[in-house]
């Protein structure tokens, strides 16, 4: 039988296709441009009978026997493949429809051990295609055809691009925010809108993914506003637009336009609009004291590209570092994978709030030296992800001081600034350095903001900025082609930054509706956030360090030696299984501590406090209940 892990990574591929009581299976579909293409079908729920030529005898497929359904074959491990004439289902059938020649495919998009599970597949699917040659059973040439071609298609016969051949450095390349429990959250929440699930829950609780607006979240009226009038600038003349929308939006939005040459659908200068840079500029001088330089910002697909690009620009070897923190988000460690260069982790101090360990950062830069690598930057997340920590003053100056001592880049990702829910204040790096004075002037730092993050939560949007402070300006140059090769940002996510970083000021017609609208969702965000992470520690065996900023917990979770055992037996990491049961028991997709670094010896999940409260209380409630099972199953 396929394991859950497999049917999840089917299902990447796959199209759900309900059949009615009585009716005969189809062999083909038709695409969205009217062509037809044969298709295999996996029964994932009711029950379907084969016919077979020259013999009385029904195969009754059902979703526990794994077969796969073609025009001619019916694919089955226990048995050769044997021809039918129909399959009819006997009851509403709920089927996975995949498309013959796309299998390897799916198996691509996947992580956390999709490749090998695709190898498993291909095995599987191989076997069945092997000929029966016994004498009187000898297959349709149709049949052999059929076969045959299938095989080709599952070893990429005849292609250029195989899996052998690509760059093995993606292959590699992992990503676990999309890995293996999201995937198998997705094939639940398919069973549960086509009718077939037997959960004790009505729907998947995603606390995966930092995505607000996925789970609730409300966007704010005046971004939307204003965006709309930039999009589509022929509304700013119809003579009744003040009765629809507020002056000041309609104001802001004419002055976006005139900055923003050719409007939304144009490209922009590669580094962004100029005018919104300036604003971004004057953003940034407000929050740290300092001044900052337009001709210094890049405006970027969320800070996502901005991070790529700077990896892109340091790491020029093999042998060249970046130190990340453990834990750390996975971008990080899936692009200097991607890239082939080194990472090097270093442990963040659980016991003490997540906070940073300059005498295990020195370990660890002396280490990888002494192992022939070349540390060139270090990256911190702050506030952070997945830890949910805010790093004190005195905290960033010895990090900065240490950075500038051992002769490293540093890169900080700040996209959580605005999510700070205690009294610690949020201080970015570049303030410290500044702070530090004249003698860290050239010292090298690139900082990175979002529109996904914060309030404005607007992650389809795909607006960010990059600062650069104290690089070579020849090195900048080449920063500038780089941005140039991918012509601009895109300019939504541009005038989503602008609104970021200068929204309504009081007296304004939308200040008030804007400010309203803001405080309920900071608010909410930090009592969600105390609500988690009281709840946490309510449980035996769960511990969870405060909750200062960001949207995530990261708690630790102390598993009996059997549910370890457990676990390898059935070859996944504890802290996997336990996501997992999790998962399957609850409805909660959260993402297991692996997939972001842990010290060795504990156990951790990531979970979002973005949900809506209601759905968040009542999932928890089942989180405890789940847990104790667990614990009394494996002890």
């Amino acid at each position: 039988l396929f394991e859950p892990e497999e049917r999840a990574l089917l299902s990447l591929l796959g199209e759900r296709a309900v059949v009615s009581v009585g009716s005969i299976i189809p062999y083909q579909a038709a695409s969205v441009e009217g062509n037809t293409y044969d298709v295999f079908y996996l029964v994932v729920g009711g029950c379907v009978e084969c016919n077979f030529e020259n013999s009385d005898h029904v195969e009754v497929i059902e979703p526990d026997k794994d077969a796969w359904l073609h025009e001619e074959t019916v694919f089955k491990k226990t048995r050769a493949n044997i021809t039918h004439r129909t399959a009819r289902a006997t009851t509403t059938v709920s089927l996975l429809r995949l498309a013959t020649k796309d299998f390897l495919q799916a198996y691509n998009d996947g992580s956390e051990g999709a490749l090998s599970i695709m190898e498993s597949i291909k095995r599987k699917i191989q076997g069945s295609l092997v000929i029966d040659e016994t004498p009187g059973r000898a297959p349709s040439v149709a049949q052999k055809d059929f076969s045959q071609w299938k095989k080709a298609q599952l070893d990429g016969e005849g292609k250029v691009m195989v899996l052998q051949n690509i760059n093995q450095s993606l292959v590699n390349m992992q990503y676990a925010v999309r890995g293996l429990v999201p995937l198998t959250a997705e094939r639940i929440q398919g069973e549960i809108n086509a009718g077939a699930s037997n959960k004790p829950f009505d729907e998947v609780l995603y606390c995966n993914i930092g995505n607000p607006h996925s789970v609730g979240q409300q966007p704010i009226t005046y971004y939307r506003e204003v965006l709309a009038l930039v999009d589509c600038p022929s509304l700013l003349n119809k003579p009744d637009i003040a009765k629809v929308m507020s002056p000041d939006v309609v104001k802001r939005a004419q002055e976006l336009s005139k900055a923003i040459k050719g409007g939304t659908g144009a490209y922009s200068h590669s580094q962004g609009v100029m005018q919104i840079r300036q604003h971004v500029a004057e953003f940034i001088e407000a929050r740290d004291g300092h001044p900052c330089n337009p001709a210094d910002l890049f405006l970027t697909n969320g800070a996502s590209s901005g991070i790529q690009m700077m990896l892109n620009t340091l790491i020029a070897g093999p042998n060249d570092a970046v130190l990340v923190p453990i834990p750390q988000y996975p971008i990080y460690s899936a692009l200097i994978k991607l890239l082939n260069g080194k990472q090097v982790g270093y442990q963040m101090d659980e016991e003490n709030g997540w906070a940073l360990d300059m005498g295990e950062l020195t370990s660890r830069i002396s280490n990888a030296r002494q192992e022939g690598q070349k540390p060139r930057a270090l990256v911190i997340i702050n506030p952070g992800n997945p830890v949910g920590n805010c790093l004190s003053y005195d905290n960033l100056v010895d990090l900065v001081k240490l950075c500038k001592k051992e002769g490293l880049v540093l890169l900080a990702d700040e996209v959580y600034q605005e999510n700070v829910y205690t009294d610690r204040p949020f201080y970015s790096v570049k303030k410290v350095v500044r702070d530090l004075g004249t003698d860290y002037d050239g010292f090298e730092v690139v900082s990175f903001h979002s529109t996904s993050k914060g309030i404005i939560g607007e992650c389809g949007r795909r607006g960010g900025y990059m600062e650069l402070c104290g690089i070579d300006v020849q090195v900048q140059q080449q920063i500038y082609k780089l941005a140039s090769s991918g012509l601009c940002s895109n300019l939504d996510g541009q005038v989503m930054v602008d609104l970021m970083v200068k929204g309504p000021v009081e007296g304004e017609e939308s200040y008030q509706q804007f400010k309203q609208e803001r405080d309920s969702i900071f608010e909410g965000l930090k009592k969600k956030s105390q609500m988690l992470h009281k709840f946490l520690n309510s449980i035996d065996g769960i511990s969870c360090q405060p909750l200062q900023g960001a949207m995530y917990a990261f708690p630790k979770i102390s598993l009996p030696a059997k549910a370890i055992a457990a676990a390898a037996a059935e070859k996944h990491s504890p802290d996997t299984f336990y996501a997992l049961s999790l998962l399957e028991h609850t409805g909660i997709c959260a993402i297991p501590g692996s997939g972001f670094g842990q010290k060795e010896g504990t156990f951790h999940l990531r979970m979002t406090f973005l949900p809506q409260s209601d759905k968040l209380e009542a999932a928890l409630e089942r989180f405890r209940t789940h847990h104790l099972m667990f614990i009394k199953k494996y002890t």
